[in-house]
């Protein structure tokens, strides 16, 4: 992609742009942002698909002033409202990893790291649906896809949220600008900018999200994987107190034990590349639930392209994908980092690739992560 070159999905403004003035910092409302948009799927492609099993769907339903009802999925098309009822919402999570189509719509978003890509959502609305004037804790850009929805949006001071309710619905919310949004229009958000979509109408809203991972779950799952042993472990070394003393209090902590643990830490975090394996395994770990069929026999490999759901990333010295990490150099690796970034690679590119690395790329094709695409 170029950065440089403007967007109509950016409102005439390019990537660059975009990413330095308004990313993390302000919202940004463009109207046709994709002129002439039609839904990816048509409300009852999106409900059946809500009914499916290992498809994430919630259903919302306001019942009254304040009262609101939370669902899970799957949902039998009998156990939806009727849509002649109005103040229901129907939300359908990752449906990328489930329909080509908005997966290809993702891909207008990757001026935005692979690392930071979550998925899209697709809301079903009947008149006057939503779910209540929130926040979210990272950026989304809110597509408009089929009827109208007004959009109430504010830099909120007080995130006091509702007792008693099962969403995370503000008590005060304070909103300073408002608009409509037809097909077509997009609302950029950056975190903690609280919002309120209310349906006129029946209408359908794409919602791209990004990952935001919590530091104290990226700390937890970056030590888990660190703890895991390196190419070449070291010796065994065990805790040791030759000079502990008897004690009163049996069941205080030695300090001793607290300095080895201290020891152990800086040990992991020492071993060379064991940091940046870890998170890349973690940032490519596909979404709970995701599952992958193997592919039947393939033959050969002419040209490859990634299955939809599978997340490919790299940095300097390896190359990441579906949480297992390789070491990479030479040219084997710029293929590999271009697979990545493009998403296939074509007959003549995966020729160029070594003998070792061609039987890793048959490996990942044999179990579902990729596929043999003919020339």
């Amino acid at each position: 992609m170029d950065i440089q070159s403007p967007l109509q999905l950016l409102g005439g403004i390019s990537p660059e742009k975009f990413m330095r003035t308004y990313w993390h910092k302000k919202p940004l409302l463009i109207r046709q942002a994709i002129p002439g948009f039609k839904p990816l799927l048509n409300r009852a492609q999106l409900l059946a698909l809500a009914g499916e099993e290992g498809v994430e769907a919630r259903l919302i339903e306001q019942l009254g002033e304040g009262q609101w009802k939370l669902s899970h999925g799957p949902f039998p098309r009998r156990k939806l409202p009727s849509l002649a009822k109005p103040g229901w919402t129907a939300l359908v999570q990752g449906v990328d990893l489930h329909n080509e189509a908005a997966h290809q719509l993702l891909q207008q978003f990757r001026f935005v790291p692979d690392a930071r890509m979550d998925d899209l959502m697709i809301s079903f609305a009947t008149d006057q649906g939503g779910v209540g004037p929130h926040f979210d804790n990272y950026d989304v850009f809110l597509l408009q896809a089929h009827g109208k929805r007004r959009w109430r949006i504010g830099r909120q001071k007080d995130f006091t949220l509702q007792e008693g309710v099962p969403l995370k619905i503000l008590t005060n919310f304070e909103p300073e600008e408002e608009w409509v949004l037809e097909p077509g229009d997009m609302l950029y958000l950056p975190p903690k900018w609280a919002h309120d979509g209310i349906a006129e109408g029946e209408c359908m809203t794409y919602s791209v999200g990004f990952r935001s991972p919590k530091q104290d779950e990226m700390a937890r799952e970056l030590f888990l994987r660190m703890s895991d042993a390196p190419d070449e472990a070291p010796k065994d070394v065990v805790y040791k107190d030759p000079k502990q003393p008897a004690v009163a209090k049996p069941g205080e902590i030695p300090a001793d034990l607290y300095d080895f643990a201290r020891e152990a830490l800086k040990k992991a975090l020492a071993e060379p590349l064991a940091l940046e394996r870890a998170l890349g395994e973690y940032m490519s770990d596909p979404k709970p639930g995701v599952w992958f069929e193997p592919a039947e026999d393939f033959g050969m490999i002419e040209g490859v392209e990634l299955n939809r759901r599978t997340r490919m990333l790299y940095d300097a010295k390896h190359i990441f994908i579906n949480g297992e990490s390789y070491l990479a150099g030479g040219k084997d690796a710029k293929l590999m980092q271009q697979l990545a970034d493009n998403r296939r690679l074509s007959v003549r590119e995966v020729q160029q690739f070594s003998d070792d690395a061609l039987e890793l790329l048959s490996s990942w094709v044999d179990a579902g992560w990729a596929q043999s695409v003919p020339a």
